[in-house]
């Protein structure tokens, strides 16, 4: 592993987006796609960010969902089922990593395109091959922009949401740190949407029965992966030797409050056994 998880300080996580290596950052659809419209000033706030990151040195790997989002609105009678679902990534997908290249290209940054299945991962071959493209990428500071391949995936062969695609990937390249911007701020021990006083979780060091049991489902029409989702994706990245955070990343730069720790967040932190 690289640096970052060998620095890792607990007192004050934050530090870790700031220290890492080689991070994996995951954006939700509910960043991404409002009322079927890209927000473009959010993916602009994104893009500066990264491109903060790379004047650091940082190496960045994007994962993003909003394909069958965006796509979705072309469809004269929308997505009725799962061929539907697949024309609608099939459109939203164009537009989506266009959208990609143009804001990253104004902060000096230049985006490539994968699209993966689980069988990339899984295959070895495959996932050599996969992993020898990520890194011929970023050893040229290009920035790897992935989506699961929602145009030929089905329900037994697929990810299923972009949280566990995104631990994969940082399992793939060996990341130090993977960032899951969401439409919550993290873990609570209950519920926050029906509990008022739920309390917030700053940090994790396991993934025990009790860490799973405060998951719940996915909280908007847009998202498939709920808490259950990213806890399991949490597992992945611990257990493939990658510290996680999942953030909060509805207000635009939300990743570089998150570096200045102003962004509250739940932080999944590697033993120091690792």
């Amino acid at each position: 592993m690289q640096q970052g998880n060998e620095t890792a300080d607990p007192a004050n996580p934050s530090r870790m987006l700031l220290e890492a290596h080689r991070v994996v950052i995951k954006v939700g659809s509910a960043l991404l796609v409002e009322n079927g419209r890209l927000r473009r000033r959010w993916l602009d706030a994104l893009a500066a960010d990264i491109g903060a990151m790379r004047t650091r040195g940082q190496q960045v790997v994007l994962v993003t969902s909003g394909a069958v989002g965006i796509g979705r609105s072309a469809l004269a009678g929308g997505v009725q089922n799962l061929a539907d679902r697949q024309a609608a990534a099939a459109i939203g997908q164009i537009r989506l990593f266009d959208a990609y290249r143009r804001s990253l290209a104004r902060h000096g940054a230049v985006g490539a395109q994968m699209l993966l299945t689980p069988g990339d991962t899984e295959d070895r071959l495959r996932h050599l091959n996969a992993r020898s493209t990520m890194e011929a990428l970023l050893s040229r500071a290009i920035v790897p922009i992935v989506n699961e391949n929602d145009t030929v995936a089905f329900d037994k062969h697929k990810f299923g949401d972009n949280d566990r695609l995104a631990a994969r990937v940082g399992q793939l390249i060996s990341a130090d740190l993977v960032v899951l911007l969401s439409d919550v701020d993290g873990l609570y021990d209950a519920d926050p949407r029906s509990v008022p006083g739920a309390r917030h979780i700053p940090v994790v060091r396991a993934i025990t029965p009790e860490i799973k049991a405060k998951a719940g489902d996915a909280g908007t029409s847009l998202g498939t992966g709920g808490m259950a989702a990213k806890i399991a994706a949490a597992a992945l990245a611990l257990g493939a030797g990658s510290h996680m955070a999942i953030a909060n990343g509805r207000e635009e730069g939300a990743l570089g409050a998150l570096t200045r720790g102003d962004a509250r967040a739940t932080w999944f932190i590697l033993h120091p056994s690792h």
